[in-house]
C-alpha cells in the first residue's frame, strides 16, 4: 500500500502545488513566530491601523496622526515600549476613539500604516468589547443608561433591553472603548480585547 504524503496532509494538486502549499505554510509558521518573539505587546492602536508587524514595519513615527485627532486620543508610545516606541497608541481608559466620521488621523498618515477600511466603520473592529454583566448596575436594580447614550456608534452598536440591561450588537460595534471609559462602575462593566485588521 503506498501513502501518498499529499492526501496525508489534505493537500491536493500536483507536486509543485504540494510543494508551493508546503512552503506556504511553513512561511505562515515562520511569520507567525517571529510576531511572536518581535511583538512582546499587543497596543490599541488608531483606526485603519495594519497589522502590528507591518504597523511596525511601516510607521516612521512621525506623530502627523496625533495632532488631527479631535478628542487627542492618540499618543506615542514611550521608550519602553522597545520596538514600537514612538509609534501612535490609544489608552481607551483614558481617552478613548470617538470615531469621527472622516478618520482625520488615517487621513493624516503619510505612510499608509494608517488605512482607511473598505468600508470605513461598517463592519470595522478596533477591538472586541465583553460585557461583564456581574459588575453592571442594572443588573443590581439601579437604572443605568450611561455607556447606551454615551455610545458614539448609537443603536447599531450599544442599546439596551426591556429591562435596562446594555445589549452590545457585535456586528456594529467598533470597540472603540468610550462606553468602557464612561460606565459608572469602577472597575468598569465593559471591557475591550485587541484585535488586528
Amino acid at each position: 500500500m503506498r501513502v501518498d504524503l499529499r492526501d496525508m496532509l489534505g493537500i491536493g494538486g500536483d507536486r509543485r502545488e504540494f510543494f508551493r502549499q508546503s512552503f506556504g505554510q511553513y512561511v505562515e509558521k515562520l511569520i507567525e513566530r517571529t510576531e511572536e518573539r518581535i511583538v512582546q505587546q499587543r497596543y490599541f492602536r488608531p483606526p485603519g491601523a495594519l497589522p502590528e508587524m507591518a504597523f511596525l514595519a511601516a510607521c516612521t513615527r512621525c506623530g502627523a496622526c496625533e495632532p488631527v485627532c479631535p478628542p487627542h486620543a492618540i499618543h506615542p508610545l514611550p521608550a519602553s515600549a522597545g520596538l514600537a516606541a514612538g509609534t501612535p497608541a490609544i489608552d481607551p481608559k483614558s481617552q478613548p476613539c470617538t470615531v469621527c466620521l472622516d478618520m482625520p488621523c488615517v487621513q493624516a498618515c503619510p505612510t499608509g500604516a494608517l488605512l482607511f477600511p473598505p468600508n470605513r466603520w461598517d463592519g470595522y473592529h478596533m477591538a472586541a468589547l465583553e460585557f461583564l454583566p456581574e459588575r453592571c448596575v442594572t443588573y443590581q436594580g439601579t437604572a443605568c443608561r450611561v455607556c447606551v447614550d454615551a455610545c458614539p456608534v448609537g443603536e447599531k452598536a450599544l442599546t439596551s433591553d426591556e429591562a435596562g440591561h446594555p445589549v452590545i450588537r457585535y456586528e456594529g460595534c467598533v470597540g472603540c472603548g468610550v462606553c468602557m471609559r464612561e460606565c459608572i462602575t469602577s472597575p468598569s462593566s465593559f471591557q475591550l480585547n485587541i484585535v488586528e485588521g
